[in-house]
């Protein structure tokens, strides 16, 4: 026997002991509703309908409360867990990203904001980062004059007639130009160092229509995103099988089902059958027309033994900003914007990966296109060229990204519903036999190749060189 089981041992007995008491006990006691009343309660009045009913009002309004009060008490709780800038919970998350207005900043940092005193990022008392602040402050203010300074210049050449500047109109417009792109430098390095700009930068709560958060937007897109999107390009041969050259200079994520896509991915056919949702991200400032491509780049020809081009998705005249990013494909206006609906990525079984490239190209300014000419040049599909697209309209190809597709269990049943055929089809490889002669045999095999050795030619039927018809 253990010592826990030695010292729980009379602690179990004593237990056993009281619980047979007390079952020996209640067979010999009478219930309550047998015994003969007591004589105060035979003398006691009963109660009065109107005390009892008083009574049971009070309870109801008692109960009524309790339940009122605690339904406030959830409610109050639930609004605490979904405020954006205290919760901490993952449902609530959740909840905050499909109702569009996503968490701000990272989890620790709400739950440090929630347990801590409401103290305002500028009056935190810290002496040396409120002497930093000081600093930043008369920085600040130098720019600022700095400003006032080139807008006044600016004021001065326009009002300037074109024939007194030196050059005429065109060193005019140059040096208007010139000034305004200073004047442009000198707003960021105002607060390109401000602690405030920033917090309010990486909370995502940043108007992009004021220089600095779009300088802050472009230098985090530069690295890593930046890096990726150009190796995908380099990697999967984009340039030159699409375009000839080709530098992205808008960023461009890719959104399927709210999920975020990696680019380069290789996608389910299930998740791809829907349209997808772009978030495009400008650095300059104003409102501008786009027009989105998604195409094929990898339709395979049997016939010719090559691969073709298909378009699965054209939209023009669509309007970005840099405060509006959101551009949801399967929303665009199908009288002025549509020109070629979606058609769900799909592959044959035994083709290689198709890579369907989402091209964002900026149109001239002040244009727009005309969507009957281009449902009649691309309402087929086929044989679409993007450079022949580019061309013909003057556009600028500023914004891309990438997802892959290859036949799975449910490429039969997409391409069933959009109505698409060749889901039968199956490629195979062709088979390349080598052009190289046949090798000649040498040691033992060619001194047992006589009819002497018949017995011996089975051990040397995988032999690489030896021609099939002498074994």
């Amino acid at each position: 026997m253990s010592s826990c089981q030695r010292v729980a041992r009379p602690l179990v007995q004593s237990l056993r002991q009281e619980r047979l008491l007390l079952q020996s006990t209640s067979q010999f006691s009478r219930a309550f509703s047998r015994s003969t009343p007591r004589q105060d309660e035979e003398s006691a009045p009963p109660p009065t309908s109107s005390t009892t009913s008083i009574d049971q009002l009070e309870a109801a309004s008692k109960a009524n409360a309790s339940a009122e009060e605690k339904k406030g008490h959830k409610v109050r709780m639930k609004e605490r867990l979904l405020d954006r800038e205290t919760t901490t919970a993952h449902w609530a998350e959740r909840k905050l990203v499909r109702m569009g207005t996503p968490p701000i900043g990272s989890r620790r940092r709400r739950a440090a904001i929630r347990t801590s005193e409401n103290v305002p990022f500028e009056q935190l008392p810290y002496q040396c980062f409120q002497e930093a602040r000081k600093i930043l402050q008369e920085d600040r203010q130098e720019k600022i004059e700095a400003i006032a300074k080139e807008l006044a210049k600016i004021k001065r050449l326009e009002e300037t007639p074109a024939d007194q500047v030196p050059g005429g109109e065109r060193k005019k417009n140059l040096r208007l130009a010139s000034l305004r792109k200073y004047v442009e430098e000198l707003k960021i390095l105002a607060d390109v160092n401000d602690p405030i700009v920033k917090r309010k930068f990486e909370d995502g709560l940043g108007d992009m229509d004021k220089p600095i958060y779009r300088y802050y937007a472009e230098r985090k897109w530069r690295g890593l995103p930046y890096l990726m999107i150009t190796q995908r390009i380099q990697q999967l041969n984009i340039v030159p099988d699409v375009l000839p050259k080709f530098d992205p200079t808008v960023d461009v994520e890719l959104y399927f089902r709210r999920t975020k896509v990696s680019p380069g991915a290789i996608l389910d056919s299930r998740i791809t059958e829907v349209p997808p949702r772009l978030r495009v991200q400008v650095f300059n400032a104003g409102e501008r027309l786009v027009s989105v491509v998604v195409m094929d780049s990898d339709v395979p020809n049997a016939e010719t033994d090559s691969f073709d081009r298909r378009c699965h998705y054209l939209a023009a005249n669509v309007p970005i900003s840099p405060n509006q990013q959101s551009l949801p494909l399967g929303k665009v206006n199908k009288e002025t914007q549509l020109a070629v609906p979606w058609l769900p990525a799909f592959s044959q079984k035994g083709a290689p990966y198709h890579r369907l490239s989402v091209f964002v190209l900026e149109q001239k300014p002040g244009e727009t296109l005309d969507i009957a000419k281009l449902r009649e040049l691309y309402s087929s599909r086929d044989g679409f060229s993007l450079k022949s697209y580019r061309d013909k309209f003057g556009l600028t190809p500023v914004g891309f990204n990438i997802f892959r597709t290859i036949w799975d269990e449910n490429t039969a049943g997409v391409m069933e519903r959009a109505g698409i055929p060749g889901a039968d089809i199956e490629f195979k490889f062709k088979r390349v036999y080598s052009l190289k002669g046949e090798k000649k045999a040498r040691g033992w095999e060619a001194r047992r190749l006589k009819p002497k050795y018949r017995g011996l030619w089975k051990y040397s039927k995988r032999i690489r060189g030896i021609p099939r018809g002498r074994r």
